[in-house]
């Protein structure tokens, strides 16, 4: 992999993993273009180097977030802080059962299927035009156990490569009544243990193996540093449009990609 093409693939993965238009969708899309096949040792230390940037970013952008929660939980009694942090924790049930059950099964499809990423980026434009239109208007609504469950179930469904993990879980809250605020902090902070998650168990792979290094380590770091400064940007202005309700830019974003993605597909068959 060269220095360029770390680059590029870090600031893809870094925008698209907090705007609502798929960061693995646009990976695989991306590598494609490049001529890129990724494969073995240098996908796995790479995807690591990416999902830890991606991690950090939100860290970042919600770090007085984080510690308001932390500090709750030191009080160890049932308030704010507790009830958030458990709606996490429910929501990350969906994802956990789904990844542990089928994870060689969701691999196969990370293969440069660019037909199933097509197919998904539509269906992401279909939700969030979805949730532009039939959401329900409701500024005070909370992020109950059961609209948890409910938004982990979509963020489950959107392992699949070109389904928006941020655009499903936004959406479905918006949809079930959530204000538009605490469903992007909710949407960003839930993932973050499921990212660390990935990461660890990439990195328990990667140890058990121990493939032979095949990327250099200037290329993980650029890759690193370009996800890291792409997410804090994305994360900050994702947080900004779901305030303003502009979410149908990225539906129209998502139905063009979604066909090129298709059409590519077709020729190559």
């Amino acid at each position: 992999m060269s220095l360029l093409e770390a680059i590029l693939l870090g600031i893809v993965q870094g925008l698209t993993e907090f705007l609502p238009v798929s960061s693995s969708g646009h990976l695989e899309l991306a590598k494609a273009l490049l001529g890129n096949d990724l494969g073995g040792s240098e996908s796995m230390l790479f995807t690591i180097a990416l999902h830890a940037a991606t991690a950090l970013s939100t860290m970042l952008v919600f770090r007085k977030d984080i510690l308001q929660l932390l500090t709750g939980l030191l009080a160890f009694k049932w308030n704010d802080e507790t009830r958030f942090t458990t709606a996490i924790l429910v929501s990350m049930i969906p994802v956990f059962i789904v990844g542990m059950a089928f994870r060689d099964e969701i691999e196969t499809l990370f293969e440069g299927n660019l037909m199933i990423v097509g197919v998904s980026l539509l269906a992401t434009a279909a939700l969030l035009f979805a949730s532009s239109r039939i959401g329900k208007v409701n500024e005070g609504g909370e992020v109950s156990l059961g609209l948890a469950l409910v938004i982990g179930i979509s963020q489950a469904i959107a392992i699949l490569p070109g389904l928006s993990r941020s655009g499903a879980t936004i959406s479905t809250a918006l949809m079930v009544g959530v204000s538009r605020e605490k469903a992007a902090r909710f949407s960003f902070l839930m993932v973050l243990p499921v990212i660390i998650g990935a990461m660890l168990l990439e990195i328990k792979d990667f140890a058990e193996t121990q493939p032979e290094r095949t990327v250099g380590n200037t290329a993980l770091i650029a890759g690193f540093l370009a996800a890291f400064v792409a997410g804090v940007f994305a994360c900050r202005l994702m947080i900004a449009i779901v305030k303003k309700s502009k979410l149908d830019y990225f539906a129209y974003y998502c139905v063009a990609v979604g066909i090129l993605a298709i059409v590519a597909a077709s020729f190559a068959v």
